[in-house]
């Protein structure tokens, strides 16, 4: 009797390689390096960063279960991912139920084609947005300028980012490397009939950009918008905010088309209860969003009469097949961890290349689009874009260990880079510190190699293969002695008595206790 084998199941398909906002064109360090020597944005960047940071330990302290509610919103997250197709299915029957139509889209370019057609259907040439992090990953705004559709950001930070031609710079606030005399250069030169004399006072500004949209939320008949979250449950979407300009958006157009990552979904309605608490206290430091809308379906003569809900893949299946990876798809995109982050408040977002700056961004971009589509991958470089200093595992709402991740992901790439001057010298330091004779004379050489150092006692430059090492971090100089010959030394000899007598003295204090 034979028998047939199937193999292992092909790998999920990562973003393709080329379209939309998953890959930087350069390599985090000489991004980073370019970023760094921009005093403004750094002191635009410490300023905002500072700011959220203290706002969100004051609204995070005032819970006594601020732990428990991490605990739930991690435990939820977890138990999607573990049953995400069958809930998935359930959100498309609900939605399905009640008049809404359900898409599924394998990868950016596919969600853009299902996009610009059902704007195409309205006869429509222009669209207002509401802020989408997964409309900017896969390029969507630039997709429907190619075919001849206007797309109108009505999120004030995301509205100055395409006002400016520029990109934005942080998950939460996108224009969050500007400041208001910059905001107010951009309004002056892009905002059409702007008053002159238009000052840089916050409010005013606000106005100028309020008035600008107001003709757009009133004459506009489709909008798109991303989701926070989808229930399953019932097919509810929901869509968080501070300015109310998502709530014209979702309200107002006749059409209505949501693009909605696949890993956004929650199990039950009930599970709003942990999030809405852990989003706007991790995100803005608020007890709760100022605007918090919700809709199922379609409600006749109340609100868009036409919903289209896209769900987006676009690498996410594949980071779901990870193992280890998949944990950062419990991601709520809060973005607590930037603003905690040593990395990102000095070289800001756009040195990582990807719509989803910082430490998240640099778990989630090489899971989304992968790290070895191409020769020196831009993406291959972000997982060493941390000190690993654990502050965004801290901070994190959904308590997703990001620094493990990371090494993880430097494990990967390790495998995959094939013989390296690094491999090599670590294959040789293992041979050296097997063998205890080459370690003891690898000891006394290292001590030739201080007269090489600087004044400081530190080598700012290694040769080949060590300056990669040295490129980014200083390196002291071997000490005088070592350790085994400082304890062999009467030196060494007397200071360890003394540690011992002194140990002794202890005990015998509090043995008379």
């Amino acid at each position: 009797m034979s028998s047939t084998f199937l193999g292992m199941p092909p790998t999920p398909p990562r973003s393709p390689y080329g379209t939309g906002n998953l890959r930087g064109d350069r390599k985090f360090p000489a991004a980073a390096h370019d970023e760094l020597g921009n005093e403004q944005l750094r002191r635009n960047l410490g300023r905002a960063t500072r700011t959220i940071r203290a706002k969100r330990l004051n609204v995070t302290g005032e819970l006594p279960d601020w732990e428990e509610l991490r605990d739930a919103g991690s435990a939820i997250k977890t138990d999607t991912m573990n049953r995400l197709p069958e809930l998935l299915e359930e959100l498309e029957r609900k939605v399905t139920e009640r008049g809404g139509t359900v898409h599924w889209a394998r990868d950016g370019v596919e969600a853009n084609e299902i996009v610009a057609r059902l704007i195409k259907e309205t006869g429509s040439t222009e669209v207002i947005k509401v802020k989408s992090m997964a409309t900017q990953e896969i390029g969507l705004n630039e997709h429907l300028e190619s075919i001849g559709i206007a797309p109108y950001e009505t999120d004030l930070a995301e509205l100055i980012v395409q006002l400016a031609h520029d990109k934005p710079s942080h998950i939460l606030v996108p224009a969050i490397h500007r400041n208001r005399d910059e905001i107010r250069e951009i309004f002056l030169k892009e905002i059409p009939g702007v008053d002159p004399s238009l000052d840089n006072v916050p409010a005013h500004l606000a106005a100028a950009a309020r008035a600008y949209l107001r003709e757009k939320f009133m004459t506009t008949k489709v909008a798109v918008s991303g989701a926070n979250f989808g229930i399953a449950e019932t097919g509810t979407l929901s869509v968080v905010e501070s300015e109310g300009n998502g709530r014209m958006c979702l309200t107002l157009p006749d059409t209505l088309i949501t693009v909605m990552g696949i890993e956004k979904v929650l199990p039950r309605y009930q599970d709003l209860e942990v999030f809405l608490q852990l989003l706007p206290r991790s995100s803005t430091g608020e007890r709760m969003n100022p605007y918090t809308s919700m809709w199922t379906g379609v409600t006749p003569g109340d609100g868009p009469q036409t919903f289209h809900l896209v769900l987006l893949d676009n690498g996410r299946t594949a980071a779901l097949a990870d193992r280890i990876g998949r944990e950062a798809l419990n991601c709520i995109r809060c973005s607590a961890c930037l603003n905690v982050c040593p990395v990102y408040e000095r070289a800001g977002g756009h040195a990582y290349g990807s719509t989803y700056p910082g430490p998240i961004g640099a778990v989630l971009t090489p899971q989304l689009a992968g790290m070895h589509a191409a020769k020196d991958d831009p993406n291959s470089s972000l997982p060493y874009a941390s000190s690993l200093c654990g502050a965004c595992f801290d901070a994190c709402p959904v308590k997703i260990d990001i620094p493990s991740l990371l090494v993880e992901l430097r494990h990967q790439h390790t495998e995959r880079s094939g013989t390296t001057a690094e491999k090599l010298a670590m294959k040789a330091a293992a041979g050296v510190m097997n063998s205890p004779k080459l370690f003891t004379a690898a000891q006394k050489a290292s001590g030739l190699g201080r007269v090489l150092a600087g004044r400081d006692g530190k080598f700012s430059h290694l040769p080949p293969p060590l300056n990669g090492w040295s490129d980014s971090r200083d390196t002291p100089a071997p000490p005088k002695e070592t350790f085994r010959a400082w304890l062999a030394s009467a030196e060494g000899a007397a200071t360890m008595r003394a540690a011992a007598d002194e140990h002794a003295q202890d005990q015998q204090q509090e043995e008379e206790k």
